[in-house]
């Protein structure tokens, strides 16, 4: 075994363990874990992404992990981090969400020979009668201790929603997961995010009783960007793992924005970099920001973990080119993902015929002028482009000769104002 204990402290991933002999266990000894995702939507999303990172650890160092899609628990809501009630899901939907989700954790884990597991516990728990669960369960929670949970205790003070008793039960189905894991599957350690304390431990308690076996919780940090918003939210919404949610190319864009002061937290959490790299990325960040080469270094590491070298090496080249004439290389994929924010329109393909469009009229069509005099001032000062090649000819007309991928133009006015033009 490798010192992983060692690992993940230097990385910063160890925030709460329920017993200070994990670390031995970790180093030296072979154990069953999981991780738990409820499927509340087809993708997860890059606040999940830690946990993946930690269950790929956990089994390149020799352990065996579960991954545990709630097609089960997902039905009820995890209470944890919410403040207010969540809407409950529709079955149909929840089972579509959970195999997709199933086939996003693959690629993260080796499942041959069993060396991994990916689990439903819709099948024990939908299957669990309420009275035998309630006798056989239940009477080992104590409601005085549940309500201390910091998931519970938020929601009983200061808020109009409070909790009912479906979500306040999540708990003990959470701890019921692992009791039946462990019971199944040898399984010994649960991991989580530290919101997920209450429940990890309860988990832990339980087996204790039931089985008189040490059985052992360990969390993560939560992960705050550096301006205390949610981790993996933007302007435009959650940056999710599923590419036809979020692009490659948006995913690249997302971590190449990393603020200076998150980018060292990021590299050792969701690289495989070596410490001392992340060490001098972090001294170069210090010394010349505007290089920028964490990120890009960031970036490039989660986009292939991800997504694959192929679509990381893509969205790269794309990031690259965006202010070049090269843009013509793009394929159509990325070329809309590099523009999928920038206002765009449509223009009928006969446009382009005949003697043309005048670049002008569509710099004012397009918003990027306000008036043709206006227009012909930007093109004579060469703030216009086309398709990044800057315009100085204020009687140049677009033609079919223009198109990338047969139907799209992109003018640009000066550096950072675009317009996305297809002609059908």
């Amino acid at each position: 075994m490798t010192e992983l204990s060692a690992d993940l402290r230097r990385r910063g991933l160890i925030h709460q363990m329920t017993d200070p002999e994990l670390p031995k266990l970790l180093d030296h000894d072979s154990l069953t874990l999981y991780i738990g995702f409820d499927p509340t939507a087809d993708s997860l999303h890059v606040g999940n992404l830690l946990q993946l990172c930690n269950l790929r650890r956990m089994q390149e160092a020799g352990h065996r992990p579960i991954a545990l899609v709630g097609g089960g628990t997902g039905l009820i809501g995890d209470p944890s981090g919410k403040e207010e009630e969540r809407a409950l899901p529709d079955p149909g939907r929840l089972e579509a969400n959970r195999a997709a989700i199933g086939r996003q954790v693959e690629r993260f884990l080796d499942f041959q020979g069993g060396r991994a597991l990916l689990l439903d516990n819709a099948g024990w728990l939908r299957s669990y009668p309420l009275i035998e669960f309630l006798r056989d369960v239940g009477k080992n929670f104590s409601v005085n201790e549940m309500i201390r949970k910091e998931s519970v205790r938020t929601r009983l003070h200061g808020r109009e929603q409070g909790i009912s008793f479906t979500e306040f039960s999540y708990m003990l189905l959470q701890a019921y997961d692992f009791f039946h894991l462990f019971e199944h599957h040898r399984c010994r350690l649960q991991l989580g995010g530290s919101d997920q304390w209450g429940n990890i431990t309860e988990g832990v308690d339980l087996i204790r009783r039931l089985r008189g076996v040490q059985a052992y919780g360990l969390t993560s940090p939560l992960i705050l960007k550096a301006d205390g918003t949610k981790f993996g939210k933007t302007e435009t919404g959650t940056v999710w793992l599923d590419p036809s949610r979020t692009s490659p190319y948006r995913f690249f864009q997302y971590w190449v924005r990393a603020d200076d002061g998150e980018v060292g937290q990021f590299l050792r959490f969701f690289t495989w970099l070596p410490i001392e790299r992340i060490e001098e990325l972090e001294r170069e960040t210090a010394t010349r920001p505007e290089l920028r080469e964490a990120q890009r270094v960031l970036a490039r590491e989660v986009t292939a973990l991800v997504h694959g070298e192929a679509e990381a090496a893509a969205a790269e080249r794309a990031a690259a080119v965006l202010f070049t004439e090269d843009i013509a290389g793009l394929d159509e994929r990325t070329l809309l993902a590099v523009f999928a924010d920038a206002p765009s329109g449509t223009r009928p393909r006969t446009d382009l015929e005949g003697g043309g469009l005048a670049l002008v009229d569509a710099l004012v069509q397009a918003g990027l002028a306000p008036s043709k005099s206006a227009a012909r001032t930007l093109v004579r000062q060469r703030g216009a482009s086309v398709n990044n090649r800057v315009e100085d000819d204020e009687t140049r007309r677009l033609g079919t000769a223009d198109l990338l991928c047969g139907r799209y133009v992109v003018l640009r006015k000066g550096r950072r104002d675009h317009h996305l033009i297809r002609f059908d």
